[in-house]
């Protein structure tokens, strides 16, 4: 068995021909800068590609397929030098049950598979050469044909306001819009970890996953898992997420909540936080306000004694986030001691005293554990670490 780092949700920006794909993303993230930046950059072992489904991705992975410049593992997923690329789809179902939109991530165990994944929803979308598109069947109906494709449905960042789950999705629960039963495991968001998630007592049978959702190649990795497992690979991952045969989530890696962009309540027009459940802003007068994560948890909240057992939940900063560490401090670091893995999770305190400052080695230290002191994010604004630690 080995230790295993897994982002599953990384957009493209742009397909090979230029043309774009996650529309709010960079244009400098293709299939080719995604893979160099996760693996030679970040040191990810596995990454979710959640645009697969668009017919010029598929057309850009039979060419490394045919090429050698991927390898298709037989136990699911392609295989392009040390990562294992594992092809998804983001799509936003609203049907007559939702409440609102809601963004479902979708992963296939072969390149096949996600073609005719691929085949299939092109019929219910009205473009689909792009990403997060919605998709014009019952929510119900996707989870079932993605069970007959042998992949794994995953409600994406569950609790952000928009466009998710319990954000404006559901009114109370998961099963006005889904089958419980063909839910595999749910992705948290930026501004929630599993403490909070455990107090909603119907996702007790459900892992939960951080992934970055990146829309640039500096974003890789801001939220991620280890994974114990014999090799990265689909089936690997199922096992993972079903704790079966060894396999398993050994730690969640992410943002403190409070860094989230969405954590606390505020006002859309002026940017006033929003304290309790005022739907009026103190400051201005408005009514558009948008509900931060932690508000709707505390309306959701149903048990104060959530799954125990379940994986650490680390509150790790990425470096870019930590003050002092500018993209010249952060190259020499990784030509020192390779990809951020290695500085975040092997390097010494010590060691990397040898590169940077004492300040900058004990904050990245800090970061390691949770330590660094936060300001809280929301209304689309990320929240900051405090330069100065008392």
């Amino acid at each position: 068995m080995n230790e295993c780092f897994a982002d599953l949700h990384i957009h493209i920006g742009s397909a090979k021909s230029g043309k774009p794909v996650k529309i709010t993303a960079s244009k400098s993230l293709t299939l080719s800068s995604i893979l160099k930046a996760a693996s030679e950059e970040k040191g990810m072992d596995m990454i979710g590609i959640i645009d697969a489904h668009v017919p010029e991705v598929l057309e850009e992975l039979e060419q490394w397929l045919q090429s050698g410049r991927g390898r298709e593992l037989d136990g699911g997923g392609i295989k392009v030098h040390q990562t294992t690329l594992i092809l998804g789809s983001e799509l936003e179902v609203f049907d007559r049950n939702c409440s609102g939109p809601i963004h479902v991530l979708i992963y296939m165990p072969h390149y096949e598979a996600m073609v005719r994944f691929s085949k299939w929803i092109a019929q219910f979308m009205k473009n689909n050469t792009l990403s997060s598109q919605r998709v014009y069947v019952p929510g119900k109906v996707l989870q079932k044909k993605t069970k007959e494709l042998g992949g794994l449905f995953i409600p994406a960042h569950i609790f952000t306001p928009f466009k998710s789950l319990y954000g404006r999705g559901v009114l109370r629960s998961l099963t006005e819009v889904f089958d419980p039963e063909l839910i595999d495991a749910v992705e948290l968001g930026l501004s929630a970890d599993t403490e909070m998630a455990s107090s909603i007592k119907e996702l007790d049978p459900y892992p939960f996953l951080a992934n970055s959702d990146a829309h640039s190649a500096g974003k890789i990795s801001r939220e991620y898992q280890k994974f114990w497992l014999e090799e990265p690979a689909f089936d690997e991952l199922v096992l993972a997420l079903n704790n079966l045969k060894g396999r398993k989530i050994l730690t969640t890696y992410g943002l403190n909540p409070l860094l989230g962009k969405y954590h606390q309540t505020v006002c859309e027009k002026c940017g006033a936080v929003i304290a309790g459940k005022s739907l009026q802003c103190s400051e201005c007068g408005s009514h558009r306000v948008i509900k931060g994560v932690s508000e709707r948890l505390r309306e959701l909240a149903d048990t104060e004694n959530g799954v125990r057992g379940r994986p650490p939940y680390i509150h790790q900063v990425p470096l870019q986030f930590i003050p002092g560490i500018g993209p010249i401090t952060l190259q020499k670091l990784k030509e020192r001691f390779g990809t951020e893995m290695d500085i975040l999770h092997r390097v010494s305190r010590s060691d990397l005293e040898t590169a940077v400052s004492g300040k900058v080695a004990g904050m990245i230290a800090d970061a390691r554990s949770g330590k660094l002191p936060v300001s809280s994010g929301g209304g689309g604004i990320y929240g900051k670490v405090q330069k100065d630690r008392t």
